[in-house]
């Protein structure tokens, strides 16, 4: 079971990983826009992402 731990979070290192490899500027405007929300705009969008990621787990198992 700490295998797939390790696996899940070796994947999420690689895929964030990727927009400031590929597109380093876009990635520091997106940052820069981001540090400008209000706190409960940003509180918003981590309770959606973690919502969808709780979805697509469900969905996957």
């Amino acid at each position: 079971m700490f295998d797939y731990w390790l696996i899940a979070f070796g994947l999420m290192l690689v895929i964030e990983g990727m927009t400031p490899f590929l597109f380093p500027s876009l990635w520091r405007e997106t940052l820069r826009k981001l540090s400008q929300l209000q706190d409960g705009q940003l509180r918003f969008i981590g309770l959606t992402l973690m919502l969808v990621g709780v979805l697509v787990i469900y969905w996957v198992k």
